[in-house]
């Protein structure tokens, strides 16, 4: 959306947003993004590691775009996409901004994304793979979902694959028990907004899966570009809002 699009009645603009880039500067960005944000009125969090940068961030319409906007001067993060929902009220209580070793924790070095992106599928091509059961190639398509067992049970993509995992860093393990149930097929893993099932699919090809590919975007991105079809309840946000409808809309009201 740019800036001369025509905004929704609800005030607060929500993003998330991440990139897989190195960054050997992280002190430096740390400093820069929280002035920035903070001069800004923002509130939310940003991570950053030298794998890349990863941040859920409210604040005015203005406010947003402009950091965005900021962001995307420096070339390392210039292909940076938010995606994009709306809210009444801040969802968010403060704004922190941290260095840390990863930007989502998989506890596996040598999965490295800011060297090169596992191939992804968007929104409209995975809705019609779903519409048809299978892949281009006629191949039964599968989606692999990525995300914690509590954020599932909030909502998740019709028969999908769910290993019920506490958190990420247990996906490879899980990965490693389950592999064969996988063989033969397309699998699509997808997370909220993309960063879990980029670095997912990229472990998952590293154990041998030819056909796998992430959700670009995520489940987020998903919603904005074709709603809810194929999609059971709501998607899990780690914010006050808890979770989105397929609409994108709160399913409760923020701070």
């Amino acid at each position: 959306m740019d800036e001369e699009a025509v905004s929704p009645a609800l005030p607060v603009l929500n993003i998330s947003a991440y990139l897989f880039t190195p960054l050997k500067d992280t002190v430096a960005l740390r400093e820069a993004c929280h002035a920035q944000a903070n001069a800004l009125s923002l509130k939310g969090t940003v991570l950053i590691a030298e794998e890349g940068i990863n941040l859920f961030l409210a604040g005015s319409e203005h406010a947003v775009r402009t950091f965005v906007s900021w962001l995307q001067h420096d070339p390392r993060l210039a292909s940076i996409s938010p995606k994009e929902s709306w809210s009444a009220s801040q969802p968010f209580r403060k704004l922190l901004v941290k260095v840390k070793n990863e930007i989502i924790r998989m506890n596996h070095p040598a999965i490295q994304p800011q060297s090169g992106r596992a191939p992804a599928v968007d929104a409209a091509t995975l809705k019609r793979w779903l519409d048809s059961g299978h892949d281009d190639q006629g191949r039964p398509v599968v989606t692999l979902d990525t995300r914690n067992a509590f954020e599932v049970d909030e909502g998740s993509f019709v028969n999908a694959v769910d290993w019920r995992i506490d958190k990420f860093s247990d996906f490879p393990g899980a990965a490693s028990q389950h592999l064969n149930d996988l063989r033969d097929k397309t699998v699509v893993s997808f997370c909220t907004g993309g960063i879990r099932c980029e670095k997912a699919a990229i472990y998952l090809r590293e154990l041998g899966l030819p056909e796998v590919y992430q959700l670009e975007g995520g489940i987020l991105k998903y919603f904005e570009e074709v709603g809810g079809s194929h999609y059971s309840g709501n998607c899990f946000v780690f914010d006050e809002r808890r979770g989105v409808h397929p609409d994108l809309t709160p399913i409760q009201t923020a701070l």
